[in-house]
């Protein structure tokens, strides 16, 4: 089902993506099912790399985020129609001025340590996100949380909030208890990070990390009946790495999602009787990017980005790695979102142009042929080669360019972010999500406030212009669609020309899950959604 936009007191959210065509390979799932749900047995699910803990209101990424969503409530959930629907809140209501929004909360909920999750905990939980997550624009707005009574939480805003129902799901906004967090020690580096008391269908029974995560049935969760698996088992690092055609053929391993098959490892995962779909991805806008350290020289000089970018061949790119599969990326805002603009400067493939441009910006050849050497880094990820991507740069830059690439290697994905995020680097490849609407996902690349050290897929380029501060602000606090997209339009335009990165691809992701599993929602957030409907329809599959 194509997803679009919809009213729900006065909001209009950020993407009414399409999903991308794919012809299913196999029977799928949600909804269709007959008779009641089973209940019993255990799902292992591959992670796509480890996290480095399970505290997913402090940090972003896949993940952390797809075990957070089952260790963690939220106030609200969303269907495949970007609906938001009832979860910790049975209700809610904008004020009319839509400078607050009040939260109902169900009045039987608890954390996995019995104590009642109440108010108190959503507001601790809330403010704590903003100050600590990468995300910090998507609760900019945000002044303060009232509790008038442990049932009712009203958020209180600054200004508008077009982005604020989307912001309430489980991805974003994971309920901690304040009386295990808030305790005075660090956040990041509380022992509760990697042993943490949840308020999620799940709780966890153990965490071995870089290889495993334990999660149990939570009896008492709030919604009755579920969840309806006893265990899920997520499989992470080097047991993770691997599975996808050789463990799910032996019924070792039951999902794994964020891959990208290419035609023929479709075609083995069909023959697997697997079941194989693109639906999960409407909000995450996945974007492929070489990504810049502007205080590094000669990446100081937008004259050099702009003499990079034409020098990648985009299409080659498409077809070479992706199989055709992937589409160009020309934005920072991804196509499938009502706010994207196809008005913005292009570098199609030049080689020409590209050297002068780095003759212009004094960087001449040598009498070796070359004019400088760029390190590179490259992400360590089971669903991305980055490394066989970074090859090719390196050869195309030496032989049309004259610039030398040294692509550097990192054991793991925890190196990787720790490089980058304290800014040491020259360029990245990354991969990065829209997260639905640009005041969640992209503004925090471009703000200038959001230069932080120390955190990942914050302001990591350290890219600064007033005017894009501006034209964000302005956008995060319109209601009305047209308007936003005007500032967006603008906005996309003068990051294309100052090129902090240069967009690459939009990452054609897929899931892939055990035919004999029932429940697996094919809403805007996917896997990224709590697992409690997830089922085994047939008591003598997978366990």
């Amino acid at each position: 089902m194509k997803p679009g936009l919809f009213f729900c007191f006065k909001w209009v959210p950020g993407v009414a993506s399409t999903v991308l065509s794919l012809i299913f390979l196999a029977v799928s799932f949600a909804g269709s099912e007959e008779g009641a749900p089973r209940s019993g047995g255990e799902l292992v699910f591959a992670l796509p790399v480890t996290p480095s803990h399970l505290n997913a209101a402090i940090a972003s990424g896949t993940a952390i985020g797809i075990p957070g969503a089952q260790l963690f409530a939220s106030p609200l959930r969303f269907d495949e129609n970007w609906k938001p629907q009832p979860y910790l809140a049975e209700k809610w209501e904008f004020s009319d001025d839509d400078l607050s929004l009040t939260l109902h909360l169900v009045k039987d909920a608890t954390f996995h340590d019995g104590a009642p999750i109440t108010s108190e905990d959503v507001a601790f939980s809330l403010m704590l996100v903003k100050d600590h997550h990468p995300f910090s624009s998507m609760f900019a707005a945000v002044e303060r949380v009232d509790t008038p009574d442990p049932h009712t939480a009203i958020i209180q805003l600054s200004h508008p909030h077009p982005a604020l129902l989307l912001t309430m799901s489980p991805y974003f906004l994971p309920i901690l208890p304040r009386h295990v967090y808030g305790d005075g020690q660090d956040i990041r580096t509380h022992p509760a990070n990697t042993m943490p008391v949840g308020s999620g269908p799940y709780r966890l029974k153990s965490y071995i990390a870089g290889k495993r995560i334990e999660l149990v049935r939570f009896d008492n969760f709030f919604l009755q009946g579920r969840p309806y698996l006893d265990r899920i088992t997520f499989i992470t690092g080097k047991e993770g790495k691997g599975t996808l055609f050789l463990e799910m053929r032996h019924g070792k391993v039951h999902m794994q999602s964020f891959v990208m098959p290419n035609e023929e490892q479709e075609r083995k995962i069909v023959d697997t009787g697997m079941v194989i779909t693109d639906k999960g991805y409407q909000a995450i806008g996945p974007l492929q990017w070489l990504a810049f350290n502007l205080s590094s020289k000669p990446l100081d000089d937008v004259r050099v980005r702009r003499a990079l970018a034409h020098a990648i061949d985009r299409e080659w790119v498409v077809d070479l790695f992706y199989g055709g599969r992937a589409r160009e990326a020309t934005g920072p805002i991804t196509p499938d979102s009502p706010f994207y603009s196809k008005d913005v400067p292009g570098y199609p493939y030049d080689i020409a142009k590209a050297n002068t441009l780095l003759d212009a910006a004094g960087y001449p050849r040598g009498e070796d042929g070359r004019r400088f050497t760029l390190t590179v880094d490259g992400i360590p990820t089971t669903s991305v080669d980055s490394y066989s991507l970074l090859d090719y740069l390196r050869h195309e830059f030496a032989q049309t360019i004259g610039v030398e690439i040294r692509i550097r290697n990192h054991k793991d994905q925890p190196a990787w972010k720790g490089r980058i995020s304290s800014w040491d680097f020259q360029a990245t490849i990354d991969h990065v999500f829209n997260w639905g609407d640009p005041l969640i996902g992209v503004h925090r690349t471009y703000d200038s406030k959001n230069i932080r050290k120390g955190v990942m897929w914050s302001n990591t380029q350290q890219y600064s212009n007033p005017r894009i501060d501006e034209l964000m602000a302005l956008a995060g606090r319109e209601p009305e669609p047209e308007k936003r997209r005007a500032y967006y339009a603008e906005f996309q335009r003068l990051v294309l020309e100052d090129l902090p990165l240069y967009p690459l691809v939009l990452l054609p992701y897929r899931t892939v899950h055990h035919p004999d599993l029932r429940g697996v929602d094919d809403n805007i957030w996917g896997v990224l959604s709590p697992l409690d409907r997830v089922y085994w329809a047939n008591s003598d599959g997978a366990r």
